[in-house]
């Protein structure tokens, strides 16, 4: 699923500093050869068939998958 927005790599890396509170060191560089500029999920189909959408914010969002990864850092093993 998905918000049908999508967020820059330095929009996410923004949001988990402010979420754990630490600085991520990052380095800008060209993107990869293969990569694509934009990928981001339309979940108007969800909304439509089972009345769904996202509700969570960024932040909202960030803060939950780190909290979940801390309580699971081998993941679902």
């Amino acid at each position: 699923m998905g918000t049908g927005s999508g967020y820059s790599v330095l929009e996410m890396v923004k949001a988990y500093e402010k979420v754990i509170g630490k600085e991520i060191k990052f380095e800008i560089v060209d993107r990869r050869e293969g990569d694509i500029a934009e990928c981001y999920a339309d979940a108007s189909k969800a909304k439509d068939v089972i009345d769904w959408s996202a509700k969570l914010s960024l932040s909202e969002m960030v803060k939950d998958s780190w909290n979940w990864k801390t309580k699971n850092p081998n993941g679902y093993s």
